[in-house]
């Protein structure tokens, strides 16, 4: 802690860029209602834009453009976590094959591979 309080003295924008990242949690970790989340993103885009930073408006874009997508996750409270590691498994599959020759082989292995049912 006192690291962080000589580190954030020296360099307030370093202060700030935390403070966005730590609200930006917050909000998936402490709401549980949508409209409560898409209050709370709403107030994050305002203190972004006044922080003035070029990479945190990148990311509020990105956040603007999917907003309805990732309101969603509070529907059930639930991500795409699974399907990027099940992508990321297939990826891996694939490049120590060292390229697809076959298809229907290729999808024949993958599903062998990862289609086990118990």
């Amino acid at each position: 802690m006192q690291r962080a309080a000589i580190l954030f003295e020296q360099y307030p924008d370093i202060k700030t860029a935390y403070g966005l990242c730590h609200s930006l949690r917050m909000i998936f970790a402490k709401n549980t209602v949508k409209d409560a989340a898409r209050l709370s993103m709403a107030r994050w885009y305002n203190k972004v834009e006044e922080a003035g930073f070029h990479s945190f408006n990148v990311i509020a874009a990105t956040f603007y453009e999917h907003y309805d997508e990732i309101l969603n996750f509070y529907n059930n409270r639930s991500s795409n976590a699974m399907a990027e590691s099940f992508n990321a498994k297939i990826k891996l599959f694939r490049a120590n094959l060292r390229g697809v020759a076959d298809k229907k082989f290729f999808l024949f292995r993958i599903a062998n591979l990862y289609a086990y049912t118990h």
